[in-house]
């Protein structure tokens, strides 16, 4: 099957908290996800997150490295490798959805267990060390 090369944005604020997007678009249309898309040809992974930051929450942002790999079917075949970095933000800028962003917003932990997130989410956050487990 064809790899897709795509990029995540985990950003947190001062708080704690995880910048998250409605999705407008499939896959998972409709649900809570982490910033990120598609790596343009001759873009290299590190730009592409911080463009599509830009592009799906009008914040700019700072990449402080890769916190881990997963990989998700794509509509129609293929599979989306998908590379998410760590990235900071000035957290007194509010978010506001653009793109294919259908809203964005600051979700504390307890929020995000309590959203309809994209299929596997909080699970590879936990998995990283980022998330704490729902209590």
């Amino acid at each position: 099957m064809a790899e897709i090369a795509c990029v995540g944005a985990v950003v947190r604020d001062t708080a704690g908290r995880f910048l998250l997007v409605r999705r407008a678009n499939p896959p998972a249309q409709g649900t809570w996800s982490i910033p990120g898309g598609r790596v343009e040809p001759d873009e290299t992974d590190e730009a592409a997150v911080v463009r599509e930051l830009a592009e799906e929450t009008g914040l700019t942002g700072i990449v402080q490295g890769e916190v881990g790999i997963v990989r998700r079917d794509a509509p129609g075949g293929g599979v989306y490798v998908i590379r998410d970095f760590l990235v900071i933000v000035d957290d007194q800028a509010q978010p506001r959805a653009g793109d294919d962003a259908a809203d964005a917003r600051w979700f504390t932990t307890r929020d995000l267990h309590a959203a309809e997130t994209s299929p596997g989410l909080a699970e590879a956050l936990i998995h990283w060390g980022l998330l704490d487990p729902p209590e």
